[in-house]
């Protein structure tokens, strides 16, 4: 106890000595003396440490490090140097008409999509070079593909009845538009679209295309699957299975070519200028261009095409009628009255109701005139309303093969007969290639129509189409090889309850001769071929051309 009191003692007293010597504020700087010793102290160490260690590295660098090998020199000499231009075969197809502008479509396409973007990374060619490459390979395996294709059923057939089956929706679409009571439904564009796939679902039964028509995104989505799909055909298995090189042709392809042409195919200003390019040295005649006035159900045509005969009619009468010119003057005036005629007619039938209109002629006049079904099937007026009429009765397919065979039957006399006249000429010309023409054609309309892969089928007994099948093997094609089931075709037709008979009980029946103009009393028959005839077609043509612009 003494000893801790000393201890405390002399300690206090040291600390008041410290006090009156130092005065009261000299612990203070006592404890900032030595936080300024141990600072500077390490900040000497820190910058020591600093020097010696960088010279310790430079030393290390120089001394310990193994000397770099020649053959990483040589790599590095030959990334420098300047890379062997690589060679491509500038052939794709084989012939050099269609190649030249696939060269060019190929160059605008690196040229708008890669190289504006590449050039800002790189100025290596290479990867442009491999890009070509790349895709000059898809399009020679696109077209050793095409060659594959028998397209003549394709584009006669498959085609023609999907282009068809698209105008019969949209028909039934405005028909459903037509029969609403309020008018502001009738000419809402939303409800044509709903009317439409509506209709779709009906026809098709499995398949609507309403989210890929209508959602840009869901189409997009689309095209690239579609784009996936080809690229897996085309493209060599290395090239497919690089992601990054399948994602930037997906794109290429879904964004930059397929959704541009699809855009562009569907404006209607685009669809009209290619109407009128098509229709502009046609050799249309006089009665192809009274039908599409007596077909047509769209009153705005009529009059437009009404209101330039009315223009040409006022200039053609103005004109001085001395001369020879007066007889041909007289005809022209003659051909647009009755063209005329026939718009105020149709106007007037659309105006009324088309179809109440022609019941009440039919009740007027009794026992309708009956149409045969081979002359049906030859006109193409009467042929539109028995299609439109088979349809939902189940019998298109086999309306369609009835005349899918009479186009081949026209199709095989044709190529016979060239056949027989350039053997008759000296000509050479490979009776094999012909007749393996007409097998192809001949197996193209079996395969469609007749085989068990067939959707839908036409139903006839098996023994004919086993028949069928054994000519198709084992002897080369005839016109006349279909002949015994198209009979049996065509006699379904003619004595089923479903169709020919039952559509002569029909409203479009009706309306079938309603436009055939045999509705009307006798002294009014005829009238329709009026004065004029073909020498008068292009001038009438002409007036359809300016109507279209």
């Amino acid at each position: 106890l003494l000893a801790s009191l000393s201890i405390w003692g002399w300690g206090g007293l040291g600390v008041v000595l410290f006090l009156i010597t130092f005065g009261p504020f000299a612990i203070f700087y006592l404890a900032f003396y030595i936080l300024c010793f141990i600072g500077g102290g390490f900040v000497v160490l820190l910058l020591f440490g600093k020097i010696n260690s960088e010279k310790h590295l430079e030393r290390c660098e120089h001394s310990y490090l193994p000397s770099t090998q020649t053959a990483i020199l040589k790599v590095l000499e030959e990334m420098k140097s300047e890379s062997k231009p690589i060679k491509i075969d500038r052939r794709l197809t084989g012939s050099s008409i269609i190649d030249e502008p696939l060269q060019q479509v190929i160059q605008f396409a690196l040229r708008d999509y890669i190289q504006y973007w590449y050039y800002t990374l790189s100025d290596d060619e290479t990867f442009l070079l491999e890009i070509r490459q790349t895709v000059q390979n898809a399009l020679v395996e696109f077209s050793t593909r095409s060659k594959e294709v028998d397209w003549q059923p394709y584009f006669t057939t498959r085609l023609v009845d999907a282009f068809a089956t698209h105008l019969r929706v949209f028909r039934k679409a405005q028909e459903r538009l037509n029969e609403r009571e309020d008018p502001k439904q009738r000419d809402a564009p939303d409800e044509l679209l709903d009317s439409f796939f509506e209709a779709e679902v009906e026809m098709e039964r499995k398949i609507c295309r309403d989210v890929v028509c209508t959602s840009r995104k869901d189409e997009e989505g689309y095209l690239r699957d579609l784009c996936e799909v080809l690229l897996y055909l085309l493209l060599p298995p290395g090239d497919f299975h690089n992601k990054n090189m399948r994602y930037f042709l997906r794109e290429v392809l879904a964004r930059g070519v397929l959704l541009p042409l699809i855009n562009q195919l569907s404006d209607p200003d685009y669809i009209n200028q290619f109407i009128i390019w098509m229709i502009r040295d046609s050799s249309c005649n006089y009665e192809a261009f009274l039908n599409i006035l007596k077909l047509t159900d769209k009153a705005a045509e009529l009059e437009a095409v009404k209101d330039k005969v009315l223009e040409e009619l006022q200039y053609l009468r103005s004109l001085d009628t001395g001369g020879d010119d007066i007889n041909f003057i007289k005809n022209q005036i003659n051909s647009l009255l009755f063209v005329k005629k026939v718009c105020e007619t149709r106007i007037q039938r659309l105006q009324s109701g088309k179809e109440v209109d022609a019941l009440k002629l039919a009740a007027n006049f009794g026992k309708l005139c009956v149409i045969p079904l081979e002359h049906i099937l030859v006109h193409n007026i009467a042929l539109q309303f028995f299609m439109d009429y088979m349809q939902p009765m189940g019998g298109q397919a086999i309306l369609f093969f009835w005349l899918t065979v009479e186009g081949y039957r026209v199709t095989a006399q044709q190529q016979l007969e060239v056949l027989q006249s350039s053997q008759r000429d000296g000509k050479r010309q490979s009776s094999q290639t012909t007749k393996g023409l007409l097998r192809a054609a001949a197996l193209g309309v079996y395969d469609q129509y007749l085989s068990e892969k067939a959707s839908p089928r036409v139903e006839v007994d098996e023994a004919s189409v086993t028949r069928l099948a054994q000519k198709l093997n084992k002897e080369d094609p005839t016109p006349e090889i279909f002949d015994e089931i198209q009979k049996k075709v065509y006699d379904m037709m003619l004595r089923d309850e479903r169709f020919y008979p039952s559509f002569k009980q029909h409203p479009l029946y009706v309306r079938m001769l309603a436009e055939l103009d045999m509705l009307k009393e006798p002294s009014y028959m005829g009238s329709d071929h009026g004065d004029g005839g073909d020498k008068h077609t292009r001038y009438l043509m002409s007036l359809v051309y300016d109507c279209f612009k």
